[in-house]
């Protein structure tokens, strides 16, 4: 994906202000061998393009001052309650960056799998994203977890997942990652209603 930004020369909160309420969104870019620039983009256009899967979990081109920069979405910062974005921040990357980065899960297959075709289990999502290390040039804009075996009962862990090559999971030390879980239908005991069963009692006779 690819987004314009112009290079600000104002900072400060009232600056910041001010290019707020002309529909400009104040923002920085840092990284690689050159000095951080700020920057400011169209606010418009950065909170349609915010709204897409593929702006925070993909290398995007920004082009500033006539030049073309391979980035990375760091950080947004929203507004409490306004639907406005206060700052956001881009990371420079290059083809020997080494990354670390959340990126979103897929769940494809489920429909097929033993566990929801034939017990009709219920898939319980642990997590939805995961954090993923690897260079620039091979973050995935999403992993994809594959149900298409599960059985009920089962517990998908990070370890079941099929990677991209050159990218490994970060689990922070934890030996068993659960992502995902096969729970099986709980059935509904339906009591007799109460004022029916009086009404019984009632009408019954002594013999």
């Amino acid at each position: 994906m690819q987004f314009v930004a112009f290079e600000r020369n104002k900072q400060g909160t009232g600056a910041s202000r001010r290019l707020r309420n002309t529909g400009r969104a104040p923002g920085i870019v840092f990284g690689g061998s050159t000095a951080p620039v700020t920057i400011e983009v169209d606010h418009n256009a950065l909170w349609h393009a915010l709204k897409k899967e593929a702006f925070h979990a993909s290398i995007l081109d920004m082009e500033l001052g006539g030049k073309v920069e391979k980035v990375l979405l760091r950080d947004v910062q929203y507004h409490p309650f306004k639907q406005q974005v206060l700052h956001i921040d881009f990371q420079r990357v290059d083809e020997k960056t080494r990354l670390h980065k959340k990126v979103p899960l897929h769940f494809v297959g489920a429909e097929n799998s033993p566990a929801v075709k034939t017990d009709k289990c219920v898939v319980n999502h642990v997590v939805t994203e995961i954090e993923i290390e690897c260079l620039a040039v091979q973050l995935p804009e999403h992993i994809t977890v594959d149900l298409s075996n599960a059985t009920t009962g089962a517990s998908i862990h990070a370890s079941d997942i099929q990677l991209p090559a050159g990218v490994k999971i970060v689990t922070h030390g934890r030996k068993a990652v659960t992502i995902a879980t096969l729970v099986a239908p709980v059935e509904e005991v339906v009591a007799a209603p109460v004022a029916a069963a009086a009404d019984d009692k009632k009408g019954k006779k002594k013999k």
